[in-house]
């Protein structure tokens, strides 16, 4: 196992710090801060922390390695690797493709000449598994803008979240047409 440098300690130490203070669930994730990543490489382990953090966007160091990997994801570059401690902790990356892998509120269409053409507002999603269960789904576009679909776990172990995916979802709903029950069916 390689070991942190001193200043590589007192970041992730800072951060540790901050997340703490965001979240009581953020003890799972303790052993993910002590895997150092190769120094020109971003770090797996650091933005899979983030990711699985209630808000990422409301921890200042994890808000410029996101948007990296965001920005790396676009350009075709695979997800950071992180040699991590635990069994069953990874992350993965899928791109989004409307409307079967992207979420329904997010799902514009239009019709052409021929066909129904749909768009999902995000390029891709990276899914995070702590101890072999789904734990948050993070839809992202190249610009930094994401969302966070946490499963009903995370969000029992987190207690609070943003809720911009559910908040998001809710619009949605309420704007579908009503459901006419078929007046021929049994």
């Amino acid at each position: 196992m390689t070991f942190l440098s001193r200043p590589q300690r007192h970041a992730a130490d800072h951060l540790w710090v901050t997340i703490a203070q965001q979240s009581r669930a953020i003890l799972l994730f303790a052993p993910l801060a002590m895997v150092a990543a190769r120094a020109d490489a971003l770090d797996g382990c650091l933005v899979l922390l983030c990711l699985a953090a209630p808000s990422w966007r409301a921890i200042p160091q994890c808000v410029p390695p996101v948007r990296e990997l965001f920005r790396d994801l676009a350009l075709g570059r695979p997800f950071p690797t992180c040699a991590m401690a635990g069994a069953g902790n990874s992350a993965s990356h899928q791109w989004a493709s409307a409307p079967d892998f992207c979420p329904p509120q997010y799902v514009s269409s239009f019709d052409t000449e021929n066909s129904t053409q749909y768009d999902c507002a995000f390029e891709g999603a990276v899914s995070v598994s702590i101890r072999g269960e789904p734990f948050v789904r993070t839809w992202w576009r190249r610009d930094g803008e994401a969302v966070s679909e946490f499963s009903p776990a995370a969000k029992a172990q987190l207690g609070s979240w943003n809720r911009r995916f559910e908040d998001d979802y809710a619009v949605w709903a309420a704007m579908q047409p009503p459901v006419v029950p078929d007046p021929t069916a049994p």
